[in-house]
């Protein structure tokens, strides 16, 4: 009798796009065992600000979040709850005319994509928005966009792929991963583990099972700066965002306002908010949103995530060993994007490709700062 557990999937990372990757190959039948070393969904998944968007997405990013979106209508199916999805809309506010001719070319690339967005300026603009503070003289409506809340929707394709036959296994980080020429063997804690595939989904510690295989990438831990309010009366209709960044907002059917911008401070293995960086933002959000003046913050919080140079994810397959997959640095806009990264995974070890254009988020476009394996 082995003392070994042999997977046809091991996944390392149980945050949102492993527990997708989980849930969808362990629906097509598949063997998987799920490894998270510490909670799934606890992480970045689970702490971030909870935008669904397709707008402001680069061109190279839309086809994979156009077949993310179609997989957020059906999250009742999925995962047994609706993770107050909410199709809000997302307004990318402009603060200049030159900000709302960004957001025009935006939207005719988009429209090639089947993505409509709706530009509103002037006085239909102030009309339709009166909540909205002077500095913004425009937007871009992208009317099918939305929000979730990630605390529940993380911990939920977790669940959901436990109960589809995968093995989650939290507390439990895979170490002295190696490939033996036909399989990959790893360790968890005591057990022993070997499977055909491995998927890489550890987030901003991906580079630690990257490195065993000589291909770290050069990325960097980021904190996202994130709070909440006490309670108000409804008056943002809409997911919010500002064109070049810096503050993005919404509200929730309880009346709170979720808000962010800038980013908190950590060590690499933890995140915590930016006192500073939260009082300058807020200056900004009550200038964009006046109605926030007199509002008391009640929590504030922050995560950790890689981010990439060029700001988009790796997904796909490893240059250096066979049946190894990656898929993280989602540089703070993986939330939309891990249900359809995880059918893509999926799509990748049972038939061998994907339609859904993968080639900018190669793993080989940082080939030139690899590094060699971990001893």
């Amino acid at each position: 009798m082995s003392d070994t557990l042999h997977y046809d999937v091991a996944i390392a990372g149980g945050g949102l796009v492993g527990s997708s990757a989980a849930l969808a190959l362990a629906k097509r039948g598949l063997r998987v065992g799920l490894f998270e070393r510490r909670y799934c969904g606890a992480q970045a998944s689970g702490v971030n600000y909870g935008g669904v968007r397709c707008q402001g997405r680069p061109v190279e990013q839309m086809p994979l979040a156009i077949r993310a979106r179609r997989i957020w209508d059906r999250l009742p199916e999925l995962i047994g709850i609706d993770g107050e999805f909410t199709v809000s809309g997302h307004l990318r506010l402009a603060r200049g005319e030159s900000a709302l001719a960004a957001l025009q070319t935006w939207a005719e690339m988009a429209r090639d994509y089947g993505v409509h967005a709706q530009l509103i300026s002037g006085t239909a603009f102030r009309e339709r928005y009166p909540w909205l503070g002077a500095s913004a003289v425009g937007g871009s409506l992208c009317a099918t966009d939305g929000h979730a809340n990630p605390r529940l929707v993380s911990p939920a394709f977790a669940h959901a792929a436990r109960t589809a036959g995968a093995d989650v296994r939290e507390q439990s980080e895979l170490t002295d991963i190696r490939h033996d020429g036909k399989r990959f063997q790893l360790r968890a804690g005591d057990l022993r583990v070997s499977a055909d595939w491995l998927i890489n989904s550890a987030g901003a510690w991906a580079n630690t099972v990257a490195g065993y295989f000589g291909e770290t990438v050069p990325m960097k831990p980021i904190y996202p700066n994130m709070w909440v309010t006490e309670p108000l009366p409804l008056f943002i209709t809409h997911n919010l965002g500002v064109y070049g960044g810096g503050i993005y907002a919404r509200q929730v059917a309880r009346g709170n306002c979720v808000i962010g911008g800038g980013r908190g401070h950590g060590d690499g293995e933890y995140g915590q908010p930016s006192t500073e960086t939260t009082r300058a933002v807020m200056r900004d959000a009550c200038a964009l949103l006046p109605a926030l003046r007199e509002a008391l913050l009640i929590r504030t919080w922050s995560g950790v995530e890689g981010e990439t140079p060029d700001s988009n994810p790796i997904i796909g397959a490893s240059r250096t060993v066979p049946r190894l997959l990656h898929a993280f640095g989602f540089s703070g806009g993986g939330f939309l994007l891990a249900p359809g990264v995880g059918e893509v995974l999926a799509d990748l070890v049972i038939d061998g490709a994907t339609a859904t254009p993968l080639d900018a988020f190669s793993i080989g476009r940082f080939a030139a700062v690899a590094t060699s394996p971990v001893a």
